[in-house]
Order: structure tokens, then C-alpha cells, then sequence
């Protein structure tokens, strides 16, 4: 496969039938197949010469349309995608899921409104999308294992509380009975890092009491065949117990890594994803809400992951997520 960059996919994509082919050839590869009933008995339907076809409306479509002869129903290759349905180009969405994977930073909805011509609330929705299928589909195996070592720490995202008006502070306060701590005004997230892999996990949590870390770090961790380093937070000491070594750091002694023998005891390399994550967050996004922060988690869990692939590995990997994903406009927005 080429190496994937900004102006090759401009020059072999040049319209929306070179735009079906190239996912075609990301998706399904040599062989189409049904993406109702997963059968490779399909037929190529039309348009007829490959390029366009004139549909009932009248109007000019260059989408490409393929029939399973086991079940009998059309599809394309957009069909059950993050993709179904959508009125955008998909040349467009291609150029935009590349500057996704391409852009460490990530990509503002204002952005991407000013270079692809489309609206602002149409370019935010695309960006959720795309961040659905960054958050692949669930079924990805524990963290940890093989007495492998996984980081956790905690983080708090959101506006300092000394940076509201004195209406709106004199209004958290009565609503949380009286004095308000540094964080009551933010959101708590928990990240999780295995250091064998190098992939990331992050999840928005309640707060940092022992039983909400235990059970947020049971869903994603093999616990019974793990390590676990963290800091002296006294939430991690009762779930510590349930893996093979618990190590802490303590940072209000300024230790921040520790030698032995065989190994380095530190939470480092987490707290350089806080760095990452915030630095985006305040100079790409500069606001993220708290409702949508778990698809802003994917988002950059997915290219710390993948941070050691190349954009070409990153955006195929990607085009690998988009099946199964559906993410519709009025339950995104609350409706």
C-alpha cells in the first residue's frame, strides 16, 4: 500500500466514484462482501459504467451500489458505517478522517468548517463520528496480564472555578452545601496505560473514592495477573490488593521515579498523556463538555496508541473501526 499523505489522497481522489473505490479497497480489500449477512455472493449493480447514474429524482450520483444474491438486499460500502447516511461527499469525510489520525492536536469543528466549506454544527457532528469509531467497538481485550505492569492516575478536566463570575461561584457553592474544593467544578477521569502494549484507556468517572476506581479499573484490567503503579492516592490501596504488586510514587515527596533493580517504578508516562490531552483540549477545543468528553477521550486515546504508527498505518487502522459504528444527530445533541 502507498504511503498515505494530504496531496497523494488529492491526487487519486478526484471524485465521489474514485472516493467509493478507494473505501472499497480500505474496507473490503480484493473481495466485497455483504455487510447484512457477511456473504461474499454479491454482484456489482450499477452505475453501469462505473462512474455515475441518474437517480429516480433526476439528479446526478456517483454512489456505487452492490446486491448480496443470499439475502437480496443492496448495499454500499458506506452501509452500517460511521458513514451511513451521510449527505456530506465522501471525498470530504476522507480528507477530514485523515486530518483526524494526522493532527496530534486534534481538529476543531470551526476548522474543518472553514476548509471544507460545510457548517459549523455539520463539521462538529462529523468529528463525533469519526470519534465513535475511534472508540472501536468494545470488545477489545483486558489491559495487563502476564505479570505485565499497568499504570493508573486520575485527572480533572474543566474550567477553574476562580475564572467564573461571582454570581455563578456564590451558585456552585450553595449547590454543593458550603465550601467548594479545587476540582467539585470539573470532571474526573481516569486513565489507564499498559506499559506493555503501550495503549491507553481513559473513562470519565465519578470521582476518585476506592470503590468507583475499583470498579472502573476491574472493567478494563487483568487484575490477578497484573502489576499496578500509581501514586499515593488512598483510592488505589484497597483495588492494589487484588493485583500481584501494588507500587506507588510519592509525589508530595517529590518522587516522582523510583529505581530497582529490574525496574523503574513511575507514573510518568500517563502524566505526559494529562500534558497532551489538556494542551489540546485548551488550544484546539478550548471548551470540551463534560457530556461529550468520553468521544474527546477516544479520540486521544486512539492516537497514543497508535502513536509510534505512521499517519498512512494510523488512518488505515482507523478504516478498520468505521463498521458497526452508528452514531445518530438528535441522541448526540440530547433529543
Amino acid at each position: 500500500m502507498a504511503t498515505i499523505t494530504l496531496p497523494w489522497l488529492m491526487d487519486h481522489i478526484t471524485d465521489e466514484a474514485s472516493a467509493y473505490r478507494f473505501l472499497e479497497g480500505m474496507r473490503w480489500g480484493e473481495e466485497a462482501y455483504c455487510p447484512h449477512c457477511h456473504g461474499t455472493n454479491v454482484v456489482y449493480l450499477n452505475p453501469e459504467n462505473g462512474t455515475s447514474r441518474k437517480t429516480r429524482t433526476g439528479s446526478i450520483s456517483q454512489r456505487r451500489v452492490w446486491k448480496c444474491r443470499d439475502c437480496v438486499k443492496q448495499f454500499s460500502v458506506l452501509t452500517g458505517t460511521v458513514f451511513h447516511g451521510t449527505k456530506i461527499s465522501i471525498r470530504t469525510w476522507i480528507f477530514v478522517v485523515f486530518e483526524m489520525c494526522a493532527s496530534k492536536n486534534g481538529v476543531a469543528a470551526r476548522e474543518i468548517e472553514r476548509k471544507y466549506g460545510v457548517t459549523n454544527k455539520t463539521a462538529w457532528y462529523m468529528l463525533h463520528r469519526i470519534r465513535a469509531a475511534m472508540e472501536g467497538d468494545g470488545l477489545e481485550a483486558m489491559l495487563g496480564g502476564n505479570g505485565g505492569v499497568v499504570v493508573a492516575d486520575e485527572t480533572f478536566v474543566g474550567g477553574s472555578l476562580k475564572n467564573k463570575s461571582k454570581s455563578e461561584r456564590a451558585a456552585i457553592r450553595e449547590r454543593e452545601g458550603g465550601r467548594v474544593g479545587p476540582h467539585e467544578n470539573k470532571t474526573t477521569v481516569l486513565s489507564l496505560l499498559d506499559t506493555t502494549t503501550g495503549e491507553v484507556r481513559s473513562k470519565v468517572i465519578a470521582d476518585v473514592a476506592g470503590p468507583t476506581l475499583a470498579k472502573a479499573i476491574a472493567e478494563q484490567v487483568n487484575m490477578a495477573d497484573s502489576v499496578l503503579y500509581t501514586d499515593t492516592a488512598g483510592g488505589y490501596k484497597t483495588v492494589g490488593k487484588e493485583f500481584i504488586d501494588h507500587q506507588a510514587v510519592n509525589h508530595s515527596d517529590d518522587e516522582y521515579v523510583r529505581y530497582e533493580k529490574t525496574r523503574t517504578i513511575t507514573t510518568n508516562r500517563i502524566e505526559g498523556f494529562f500534558s497532551q490531552l489538556k494542551r489540546s483540549i485548551d488550544g484546539t477545543h478550548h471548551r470540551v463538555s463534560a457530556e461529550h468528553l468520553h468521544r474527546y477521550l477516544a479520540e486521544f486515546d486512539f492516537r497514543y496508541t497508535t502513536r509510534k504508527e505512521n499517519d498512512s498505518e494510523r488512518f488505515a487502522r482507523l478504516m478498520g473501526q468505521v463498521a458497526g459504528v452508528r452514531l445518530s444527530y438528535r441522541p448526540l445533541i440530547g433529543k
